[in-house]
C-alpha cells in the first residue's frame, strides 16, 4: 500500500525532473544507491549552496541538493526593516545544521555559514599575511573592539597609529584596514594591528614626498603638532618645522595664534636635508619681505598711524602694518615731561598717530615721535617770558641747589638757591619754600635752545638787610654773634642774613696775640655800628670804647640761636642812652 503524504512537506522532485527521464530506465536497487550515496555526501556543519524555493510565513525552503530540503528560519534573512532579503531563485550559502528533523526536513542556517565563511576568510588573510577591513565598535580595557565581517577583533591601543592617539572615541564607526596579529578561531580570538598598515603607508608616503621636496619650492601638509617655538607640519609620511620667526613678517607671540592642530597649509621649502630627513619651512615667505620698499612708503617726517603693540622702559612699539613696527622712544613722547615710564601715557591697543623720525632698513628700524606732531613750546619761550618779567607758579619740587616752579604744564623754571635772598646764607631751599606754595618769581634768565628758565624770589621775599638798615643807625650799639674770625678782623652775625665787619683796627688788642686767640666762632659779642653803605650792603663795626658782655649776658645770649638787641635803644640821632 502506498503510503499517504505528508501534506505540509514539499515533494520532493522526481527522478525524471531531476535528470531529464533519465533516470526513468534504472531499476529500484539503482535508485536507493543513487539517493544513500547523495545522503552519505552531507555531514552536519558542512557548508553548501542551495537555491531558495519558496517562502513560507515562519521558514524559507532551500534545495540543497539533498533527498530533502533545507529548512531556514526567516528571520535568518529578515533585515532590521522587517524586510526578507531573499526571494524565490536566489542562490545562498548555508550550513547543515541538522540532517532531517522530525518533519523530514533538513535544518540548515545562513549566519552561521556566514560566521564560518568570515573566519574562513579572516584564516585565509591571516596566512597570507593581507589587510582586511573592519569598522571600531567601542573602547575596551586595553583597546578597541572591532567587526570584521560579523566577527569581533580586539585592536590592543599599542597598535592603532604609530603615535599615541589621545582621543579613542573619535575613531569609533569609522572603517579602517588591519593586519592578522594573531588568530585563533577555536578560542574565537582575533588580534588587529592597524599600526602596521600606517607604517607601510608611511614608507610610501615618504618616499613619494621626499622624491618631489625642493627648496624654494611651495608644499601642503597638515599641522601635525603645535610648540612654543613653531609649528610640525605632516608633509606626507615625513614632518617639517616651521619655526615661530617664519610665521610672519610681523609680530607672534604664540603659533597658536595662526594656526590649530589638523589644518591644511601651504608651506614654503626653505631648508631640505635629504639625508637626515629635515626639512625647515617658511609660511611668511609666500608674500614679499615690507620691509623691501618701507623707504617708499614711509618717508622722513610722514604722519603715521599704527597701533602701540608693546611697552618697555624705553620707549612703545607701534605696529604700522604686519611686518612692519616703530618705536617711540620715551625721548620722543613729549617736549616738556620727562617720559619715565610709557603706560603713563599709552597702552597696548590703543591707535596712535606719530612721525617718522628715522628708517634704518638694515637692522628693520624705524623710529618714530609722539612730540614732533606739536610745536616745541621752548623755541618759543623767551616770547612768552621776556626777561624782567614776573611769573606766578607753583613750587614743584625742591632740591639742594634750588627750587622748581610750574610755569605752565611741562615748562618748569628754576630758582636757585641764591636767588632766594640778598644776604642771608640759606643752607636748604626748604627755610625760604615748601613744596606746593604759590609764588611770585622775575624772569631774569631765558634758554630755549637748552631748555632753562631762571627765576628769583629775592625782591618778592623779606629783605633781612634793607629791614636792618632802616631800623638801625650810625652809633647805634648792637649785640651779634662772633659768624668767622680772619686775620683783617671779626666778622659778626647781627641779624639772620646780615653781617658786619668789625677791622683789626676797631679791636683792642696786643698785636702779639692773633684775633682767634681773643675770639671763638659762634661767641657772643657787643659791638657799635660805625658805618652803614646800603648800596654796598656792608656794615662797619667797632668795639672800641663798648662795654663788653657780662658772664651773665653771654650766658644768656649763648642759649638763644638769634643775636639781641643791648638793654638800651638808640635815640633817633643814634647816640645811646644812659
Amino acid at each position: 500500500m502506498a503510503s499517504k503524504q505528508d501534506p505540509k512537506k514539499p515533494q520532493q522532485p522526481s527522478p525524471r525532473a531531476e535528470n531529464g527521464g533519465e533516470l526513468e530506465s534504472l531499476g529500484m536497487d539503482q535508485l536507493l544507491d543513487i539517493y544513500d550515496k547523495k545522503m552519505a555526501s552531507f555531514t552536519e556543519g558542512e557548508i553548501v549552496k542551495g537555491r531558495v524555493l519558496k517562502i513560507t510565513p515562519t521558514e524559507v525552503v532551500v534545495d540543497i541538493g539533498y533527498k530533502s530540503e533545507g529548512l531556514l528560519q526567516k528571520s535568518e534573512v529578515t533585515g532590521y526593516d522587517g524586510q526578507v532579503k531573499v526571494k524565490p531563485g536566489d542562490e545562498i550559502d548555508v550550513m547543515v545544521d541538522r540532517l532531517e528533523d522530525s518533519s523530514g526536513y533538513v535544518t540548515v542556517s545562513r549566519e552561521k555559514a556566514e560566521r564560518m565563511l568570515v573566519w574562513d576568510r579572516i584564516e585565509a588573510a591571516f596566512k597570507a599575511d593581507e589587510a582586511i577591513t573592519g569598522r571600531v565598535l567601542d573602547r575596551v580595557k586595553g583597546g578597541l573592539s572591532v567587526e570584521v565581517g560579523g566577527v569581533k577583533a580586539f585592536l590592543p591601543g599599542s597598535l592603532i597609529d604609530t603615535k599615541p592617539v589621545k582621543n579613542l572615541d573619535a575613531l569609533r564607526g569609522h572603517e579602517y584596514k588591519f593586519k592578522i596579529v594573531s588568530f585563533d578561531k577555536k578560542r574565537n580570538n582575533i588580534v588587529l594591528s592597524r599600526r602596521a598598515i600606517v607604517e607601510v603607508e608611511h614608507v610610501a608616503q615618504k618616499a613619494q614626498t621626499l622624491g618631489k621636496l625642493e627648496e624654494g619650492k611651495l608644499t601642503h601638509g597638515v599641522v601635525k603638532n603645535i610648540t612654543d617655538y613653531g609649528v610640525f607640519v605632516d608633509l606626507g609620511g615625513l614632518d617639517g618645522l616651521l619655526h615661530i620667526t617664519d610665521i610672519s613678517w610681523g609680530r607672534v607671540n604664540h603659533p597658536s595664534e595662526y594656526f590649530n592642530v589638523g589644518d591644511e597649509i601651504e608651506v614654503m621649502v626653505l631648508k631640505f636635508d635629504p639625508a637626515n630627513e629635515r626639512v625647515s619651512l617658511g609660511y611668511k615667505q609666500k608674500s614679499q619681505d615690507p620691509w623691501s620698499d618701507v623707504v617708499q612708503r614711509y618717508p622722513l617726517g610722514s604722519r603715521v598711524h599704527g597701533k602701540v603693540v608693546s611697552l618697555a622702559d624705553y620707549g612703545a612699539f607701534v605696529e604700522l602694518e604686519e611686518g612692519v613696527e616703530g618705536l617711540i622712544h620715551v625721548s620722543e613722547m613729549s617736549w616738556t615731561k620727562k617720559v619715565r615710564n610709557p603706560s603713563k601715557l599709552l597702552s597696548i591697543g590703543t591707535d596712535v598717530e606719530a612721525v617718522v623720525a628715522d628708517v634704518n632698513v638694515q637692522n628693520r628700524r624705524i623710529s618714530l615721535s609722539l612730540k614732533a606732531l606739536e610745536q616745541n613750546p621752548w623755541d618759543t619761550i623767551a616770547e612768552r617770558y621776556p626777561v624782567g618779567s614776573i611769573i606766578t607758579g607753583k613750587v614743584r619740587n625742591l632740591t639742594d641747589f634750588g627750587a622748581f616752579v610750574e610755569v605752565e604744564d611741562g615748562i618748569d623754571g628754576l630758582i636757585h638757591i641764591s636767588d632766594m635772598s640778598y644776604n642771608r646764607r640759606i643752607k636748604h631751599p626748604n627755610e625760604v619754600l615748601k613744596k606746593g606754595d604759590t609764588v611770585q618769581a622775575r624772569v631774569i634768565n631765558v634758554d630755549g635752545e637748552n631748555q632753562r628758565l631762571s627765576l628769583s624770589v629775592r625782591e618778592f621775599l623779606p629783605n633781612e638787610w634793607d629791614n636792618f638798615a632802616k631800623s638801625h643807625n650810625v652809633g647805634d650799639e648792637v649785640t651779634g654773634i662772633v659768624s668767622k674770625i680772619t686775620d683783617f678782623g671779626l666778622f659778626i652775625r647781627l641779624a639772620d642774613g646780615v653781617e658786619g665787619l668789625a677791622h683789626v683796627s676797631e679791636i683792642h688788642r696786643d698785636g702779639r696775640v692773633k684775633l682767634d686767640r681773643m675770639f671763638h666762632q659762634g661767641e657772643p659779642i657787643r659791638t657799635r655800628i660805625i658805618k652803614i653803605d646800603p648800596a654796598e650792603r656792608k656794615i662797619g663795626l667797632t668795639v672800641r670804647d663798648v662795654e663788653p658782655l657780662s658772664d651773665e649776658e653771654k650766658a644768656q645770649l649763648s642759649g638763644g640761636s638769634e643775636p639781641h638787641e643791648p638793654p638800651h635803644t638808640p635815640d633817633e640821632g643814634g647816640t645811646p642812652q644812659g
